[in-house]
């Protein structure tokens, strides 16, 4: 089962998800959240608190990827758990996945901050 829950700052999106994407109706739960997400510039998608990715969850991943990139979207994903990390690893997708360090998404967060202060 997963939860998905997403919060907007700005222009990014933080998706978070907490259970498992080990079945299709969880990695079309998360394709649907994250293609409806089509007026962020970038979207964040938090993986702590996911336990465990199979197969059609690692293909979504890809195809999420493709499709943020398509439509001018940054596509990160946050803190995947090293039972997530090594399932990447094994489909050699992990260095194609942008996973920024805690500093890094800090400062996307502190800039997406700023520019949403300034918008309002």
């Amino acid at each position: 089962m997963l939860n998905v829950n997403v919060d907007h700052i700005g222009d990014l999106a933080i998706v978070e998800c907490d259970g498992t994407i080990v079945q299709s109706d969880a990695a079309f739960k998360l394709r649907e959240v994250i293609t409806s997400q089509r007026d962020a510039h970038t979207v964040v998608l938090d993986l702590s608190k996911v336990d465990a990715i199979e197969d059609g969850g690692l293909g979504m991943l890809i195809f999420l990827q493709r499709w943020t990139h398509d439509h001018d979207i940054r596509f990160k994903l946050f803190n995947p758990r090293r039972s997530v990390r090594e399932r990447l690893k094994k489909v050699h997708s992990m260095s194609e996945f942008d996973i920024p360090a805690l500093d890094e998404l800090m400062a996307v967060l502190a800039q997406a901050d700023r520019q949403n202060a300034i918008a309002a």
